[in-house]
């Protein structure tokens, strides 16, 4: 058998390669159903369910708008496959290593600091991803949502965000990225169980400084003003038990049209976010600009032509009824749980993998084995089935969790409201209701909007 017959190394290294592919062919697959079946030309009947919001007209942009997102999506996919597979046939990895090492060199740290080595190579690492990826985000962002009216970001604009989301990533990357590095190396026959702890305490300070330190970097935070919704949010949140601190708008509108609202904080300190795009009374969008005005319009577009309908409060209520479903069904413990299993098995996978020498031969690392090249070969490359089951079985249970949370919005009086507002949304956001089942089965992590409707619709008689 000439695959038997070959060196472990290069059997690994094959199969990586086939099993990347396999999931590219796969999703090209998936992707081809989804165009013939759901997007296809034939497809021009408006569901009765969306009859009174979604015209004929609305139904064909998006339609149009998923069709040039699958387009998108398939050359993207495509590029990104090609690339991966080059970099790996011609020892891109091994390369920018070496690389690394003699820019560390240069500054003075020889081979015996490997942590210095490390920061470098993910430095560079990062930047070529940045750069290879900054064409394609360009194109998604300037032509495909310019054309369908979602973009508000000038070229400006979209440079410096890029270049700050850079600047900060490096800034909590590399840390982290030292530390955990330093962690492995000197925790000794159980550094997986301090490495995993880590980790844990890593995410639960982000998730916690995330909206007060960070994404204000990006976007501007104000106090939802005092007024009839936000008493209604409050009580709400009383009425459940939810200890809600403060409510806040983010002016999502100075970069696109696309809308969301969510909520974070732990123990006795929530938040809740609200897109100014979700808000019918907020919405730059709805407004027409006041002549003279300068500031944002500087650096963002006004679209008053695609204006948002966004939602009216007794809507906006009925969503947020959703959202803090999630929270009092603990969903979002059960989520934390369950991703930190996850993470205590890669870990204890990777303490029993690190010392194959035939997974770093097979990468092109013969006679070294950094720590770094380690975690990026076992957790990327090796674990690749694994992982692709396991985001398979999440947007499984993501579902039954969307359900679950519309269920609870029901069990608040908010049936119709969120029955109203979901299809304000899926108009407002150009998601087209019509999908083929396999398509929809593997990728969607929400239930397509048709079976929300049902599920709810009963409930609407009722009311």
């Amino acid at each position: 058998d000439l695959w038997a017959a070959l060196p472990a190394e290069r059997r690994i290294f094959g199969s990586v390669l086939l099993f990347s592919w396999a999931v590219y062919l796969w999703e090209a697959f998936l992707a081809h159903r989804q165009v013939r079946g759901a997007l296809a030309g034939t497809t021009t009947h408006v569901p009765w369910e969306l009859g009174q919001i979604m015209d004929s007209e609305t139904f064909e942009k998006s339609r149009l708008y998923q069709l040039d997102k699958s387009t998108f999506s398939f050359w993207s996919g495509l590029y990104s496959e090609v690339e991966g597979t080059m970099i790996l046939l011609c020892g891109g990895i091994p390369f920018l290593w070496n690389l690394s090492g003699h820019i560390s060199d240069r500054g003075g740290f020889g081979p015996e600091y490997e942590i210095v080595q490390s920061l470098v190579f993910l430095l560079l690492a990062t930047l070529f991803s940045a750069m290879t990826g900054l064409p394609w985000s360009l194109y998604n962002t300037f032509v495909i949502e310019e054309k369908h009216g979602f973009n508000q970001q000038t070229l400006g604009f979209f440079f410096k965000d890029a270049i700050k989301k850079f600047i900060v990533t490096q800034c909590i990357l590399l840390p982290v990225t030292s530390l955990l590095l330093y962690i492995i190396k000197i925790g000794g026959d159980y550094f997986f169980i301090y490495a995993w702890l880590f980790t844990l305490v890593v995410s639960l300070v982000l998730v916690t400084i995330y909206a007060d330190y960070i994404a204000p970097l990006f976007d501007k935070f104000i106090p939802l003003p005092e007024g009839e919704l936000k008493q209604q949010i409050e009580t709400m949140a009383k009425g459940i038990d939810f200890p809600l601190t403060k409510v806040y708008v983010v002016e999502g509108s100075k970069r696109s049209s696309h809308s969301n609202a969510y909520f974070y904080g732990f123990f006795k300190n929530k938040r809740i976010v609200l897109f100014d795009t979700l808000l019918e009374d907020y919405s730059a969008l709805n407004k027409e600009p006041v002549e003279g005005e300068g500031g944002e319009n500087e650096e963002t577009k006004s679209k008053t032509k695609n204006k948002k309908q966004g939602c009216k409060n007794e809507e906006v209520l009925a969503v947020l009824g959703h959202e803090l479903g999630h929270w009092k069904l603990g969903h979002t413990v059960k989520n934390i749980i369950i991703s930190q299993m996850n993470s205590f098995l890669c870990f204890f996978l990777f303490a029993v993998l690190i010392g194959r020498k035939e997974l770093f031969a097979a990468f092109g690392f013969y006679d070294t084995q950094p720590t770094l090249i380690g975690l990026m070969i076992i957790f990327q490359f090796i674990f690749s089935p694994y992982n692709e089951i396991l985001s398979f079985c999440l947007t499984v249970l993501s579902r039954q969790f969307e359900f679950q949370a519309d269920a609870f919005a029901k069990e608040l009086g908010k049936a119709k409201d969120l029955y109203s507002a979901l299809i304000k949304l899926n108009k407002d956001n150009l998601g087209f209701p019509v999908s083929d089942w396999m398509f929809s089965m593997w990728h969607y992590s929400h239930p397509p909007l048709l079976e929300r409707l049902q599920a709810l619709k009963d409930s609407t008689k009722q009311e």
